[in-house]
């Protein structure tokens, strides 16, 4: 009974690898005859699962679609990388009752190792404001990088690793660690999930706040130490990787001092478009960034306040150059009342 089960489960987990299996392929992979494999079939219709079967020269069986979901049989990387795709998809727009619910489903059935995993990467990680910046370049990132991360952090233990900016990437130019490929030694606190990209907030052997892309990292040896905690104030690790993005992780950045409380400006952008610092009660700085000028120029058009470009230059040229086409505009407009 015990051969039986294990092998129909098995069976199972190969037709739903791919769309369609031969019956020979089925008998090879189980390492069994083509008649247990019917035989096995028609005991998983029995169960409830959904095979259906095409006869002829191109036959062959395929995992069809019921009135009920059957179980899902994950590896252990599935696992962990549907669990943290549900936490980090719970703050999506009605979707977060839903996500949570699966969440705690896939939790209840999850074996020990990977409950440890999973937990670790949710007590380690926070999720950054949305926008409608896409995210349909975002990096693939190995679960097994993120687990090894997190149990860094639930363990209070030293990371080390390399880090590189790819060749042609302009962003982050500015950033911690950047180009540097020797390893990194730091105390690791939080992962932070935005747009798609992991960061991690770090403190380097100098005692200095740093994040880093977590797809820009090439995990070395485990250390095995341990480092007395030292928390960011207020554990404002979120803020922190906004704030060094909006500075350092664009291909553009501007400075803008905008005629206004720093409240005034705060409550006109969306916490995804950069950091306002108050310079007095009637004046402000505005720092952020984005992929192109065009969009900065949208950013501060859109605040409705009067400002000036504190750099960079080419930020300047574009508003005069923007500037003039909606005079001619205007003028345009004028001359046919």
């Amino acid at each position: 009974m015990l051969e039986t089960s294990t092998r129909l489960l098995a069976l199972l987990a190969l037709l739903q690898t791919r769309p369609a299996w031969t019956g020979s392929e089925l008998a090879e992979r189980l390492e069994v005859t083509t008649r247990t494999v019917r035989n096995d079939i028609d005991r998983l219709r029995e169960l409830g699962y959904p095979v259906d079967a095409t006869r002829g020269p191109a036959g062959h069986y395929q995992l069809g679609i019921g009135a009920k979901l059957p179980p899902l049989l994950l590896d252990d990387e599935e696992a962990v990388a549907v669990a943290v795709g549900l936490r980090t998809g719970a703050g999506v727009t009605g979707m977060a009752e839903s996500s949570v619910r699966a969440l705690t489903k896939l939790q209840q059935v999850l074996p020990h190792r990977l409950q440890r995993q999973v937990n670790a990467i949710n007590r380690a990680m926070e999720k950054g404001p949305d926008n409608t910046r896409s995210n349909v370049d975002a990096p693939e990132i190995d679960p097994g990088v993120l687990a090894t991360i997190a149990a860094c952090i639930r363990d209070e233990h030293y990371l080390r690793f390399e880090y590189a900016v790819p060749e042609g990437d302009s962003m982050y130019k500015a950033g911690s660690g950047v180009g540097r490929e020797l390893p990194l030694l730091v105390e690791p606190y939080r992962l932070v999930s935005w747009h798609g990209y992991w960061h991690l907030v770090a403190r380097d052997e100098q005692g200095e706040w740093h994040s880093y892309r977590v797809d820009w990292m090439s995990l070395r040896m485990a250390t095995g130490r341990r480092y007395q905690p030292r928390p960011m104030a207020d554990e404002a690790y979120t803020d922190f990787v906004l704030r060094d993005v909006a500075s350092t992780g664009w291909k553009v950045h501007a400075r803008i001092t905008v005629y206004a409380p720093a409240q005034d400006v705060l409550s006109r952008i969306h916490a995804a478009v950069g950091m306002v610092e108050s310079v007095d009660d009637n004046t402000s700085v505005l720092v952020t960034g984005a992929d192109s000028l065009e969009t900065i120029a949208v950013y501060i058009g859109m605040l409705g306040l009067d400002f000036h470009v504190d750099g960079p230059p080419a930020l300047v040229a574009h508003l005069e150059t923007v500037g003039k086409r909606y005079l001619k505009a205007i003028e345009a407009s004028n001359d046919r009342r």
